[in-house]
């Protein structure tokens, strides 16, 4: 009942399930590699998701907010990696059987990239200010964390499968091919956008 309450999970939800990098990225996974072999993907973006937003209530988002040159250097490498990702996207094979050496993200890789994800320290620098409770920092900080990684789960579950179903719609390579460069669009715009917040 309590999480039906709290304004803070469909702030969240809100924040989380409208497209930005990881949306793209499971979506595209779920759809070249399946369900199944996305979820190590999607529970690393659970997991990260969760520390991110953690650390954040804990302050180490007020930090790179005081700290101009680290921002920067984080949005460096934040719109790096999703230019990257998005050029490996838009490169990869146009058929429902990709290249051997293309596999989705593993647990870690998902974790890591929590790191960089400009979208998600936006949503949690913004969840920590607009939805702080009077409760001690630690406590504070898993109450944002677990409602960022709680929601995120369903969120990461529905996208994965939505990218599965999608592959059923997808018969050509020609098909194939639109899909990998309006999803490397999207991921490509999302980082233009790092440098625009």
């Amino acid at each position: 009942m309590f999480l039906l309450t709290d304004p803070l999970y469909a702030f969240v939800l809100a924040g989380l399930f409208s497209p930005g990098p990881n949306v793209i990225l499971i979506t595209s996974s779920g759809a070249r590699f399946g369900f199944k072999a996305t979820l190590p993907h999607v529970l690393g973006v659970v997991v990260g998701v969760g520390i991110t937003a953690g650390l954040t209530a804990l302050g180490i988002g007020a930090l790179l907010l005081a700290a101009p040159a680290l921002e920067w250097g984080l949005k460096l490498i934040a719109g790096g990696w999703i230019t990257y990702m998005a050029y490996k996207l838009a490169m990869a094979k146009p058929s429902a059987t990709p290249n051997p050496d293309e596999r989705p993200f593993t647990f870690v890789q998902a974790i890591l990239f929590q790191w960089v994800n400009p979208k998600v320290w936006a949503v949690a620098l913004a969840a920590s200010a607009g939805f702080a409770s009077n409760l001690p920092p630690l406590q504070e900080a898993l109450r944002i964390g677990s409602a960022f990684s709680g929601t995120n789960f369903f969120v990461c579950l529905f996208w994965s499968a939505a990218g599965t179903l999608l592959a059923y719609l997808l018969q050509t390579p020609t098909a194939w091919r639109v899909f990998n460069l309006v999803m490397a669009a999207a991921l490509l715009a999302s980082a233009v956008m790092v440098f625009l917040s």
